[in-house]
């Protein structure tokens, strides 16, 4: 909808298309489809990144999928998504939506990224062991070299991890522990993202390693 950013005002440079247009124009009351990515769910929710000090990156939990939206008629619905508008949520990729990137803040550039057949959504923890844990739908808490996103370690937890690890001492003992448990926006409002995880088991446990 937009080709850029007028440089003396700041405004969007607005181009033709692109809009889903007025439905009262079209037949069968329904606007023009129009692709928008990232869907509306963002490219970068919810879920926390996480900082290191020892590599000085970002580690950003993300997806990369797109949305079908069109003008029509559309009613309150509780519990329901409401865009004033009718949608369908979709992978921008074949073989994966969520990406773990590790990010250079000083330069912006991708240092590297772990792909994930299904959304990424839970957060990111890194430790000054230089290593980076995060939790995916389909049930594994996973640690990754901080310098390199080598995958070292995974263990599949039963459920969908949507909550964030955390790290803490008892005793001396380091530990790791995370939620188990998988729900949240994705399945209900997913569209044909939500046939990815539409098997996925449902749970609820606090596992600690």
């Amino acid at each position: 909808w937009a080709e850029g950013l007028d440089p003396k005002t700041g405004r969007p440079i607005f181009k033709e298309g692109g809009r889903p247009g007025d439905p009262s124009a079209m037949e069968g009351g329904k606007g023009e489809v129009v692709v928008a990515q990232p869907a509306f769910l963002g490219g970068k929710n919810w879920m926390p990144m996480a900082y290191s000090q020892d590599t000085g990156l970002f580690y950003v939990p993300s997806n990369e999928w797109s949305m079908d939206i069109w003008n029509e008629p559309v009613s309150y619905k509780k519990g329901a998504a409401f865009l004033g508008a009718g949608f369908t949520i979709k992978p921008a990729n074949d073989d994966y939506i969520g990406v773990l990137r590790a990010m250079d803040p000083k330069t912006g550039k991708e240092v590297w990224r772990y792909e994930n057949t299904a959304p990424l959504w839970g957060g990111v923890m890194t430790t000054a062991g230089n290593l980076v844990f995060t939790g995916t739908p389909e049930g594994y808490l996973k640690a990754f070299d901080a310098k390199t996103g080598e995958e070292l370690y995974k263990f599949n937890t039963g459920s969908g991890v949507v909550g964030t690890p955390v790290t803490w001492t008892m005793d001396g003992e380091q530990y790791v522990s995370v939620a188990s448990g998988w729900g949240g926006a994705v399945p209900l409002w997913g569209g044909e993202v939500a046939k990815v995880v539409k098997d996925f088991n449902q749970g609820g446990m606090v596992w600690t390693f």
